[in-house]
């Protein structure tokens, strides 16, 4: 059952992963032409992201007073226009996953129910049954009781 729906999903997961690479290409090459993205977008991202880099290098050598130098308007475009199509990917994955755990929570939830219901079914069987059983031993025990009545007064 769950063989026939697991490559479908799957392959579906993977076409989007796919497609969000030409994607993020495309958005790269938008960003790395459009001067709003270069400076607002795609610049200060690549800034904070080369600052941090640069300073946790520094400090693993044991440089801590160590000025860094802000990368160039190009280089800081091109590294945000990447860090960006990264972002983009890394966030349709973490969608398809997230959607994926979706689909397997409301799976569970679906078998869940169905046993509940298909026990619940089966405690009101089971009360039924209860009851015919006792309704039943009532019945043998007023035939018994007739039985041993006509058995002493055949007697007498």
């Amino acid at each position: 059952m769950v063989a026939g729906a697991f490559p479908i999903a799957k392959l579906l997961y993977l076409g989007v992963r796919q497609l969000s690479r030409p994607l993020a290409a495309r958005i790269k090459a938008g960003a790395r032409a459009s001067p709003f993205f270069r400076a607002y977008v795609c610049g200060p991202p690549a800034q904070l992201y080369h600052w941090v880099e640069m300073r946790t290098k520094m400090r693993i050598m044991g440089f801590r007073g160590a000025t860094i130098k802000p990368l160039n308007e190009e280089a800081a475009a091109e590294l945000g226009a990447e860090l960006l199509g990264e972002a983009i990917v890394f966030g349709v994955g973490g969608l398809c996953i997230f959607l994926e755990y979706a689909r397997q929570a409301s799976n569970t939830r679906r078998k869940e129910e169905e046993q509940s219901s298909t026990l619940l079914g089966l405690q009101e069987q089971v009360a039924e049954l209860g009851l015919a059983v006792e309704t039943l031993d009532t019945q043998l025990r007023e035939v018994n009781r007739l039985l041993l009545d006509l058995s002493t007064s055949a007697k007498k």
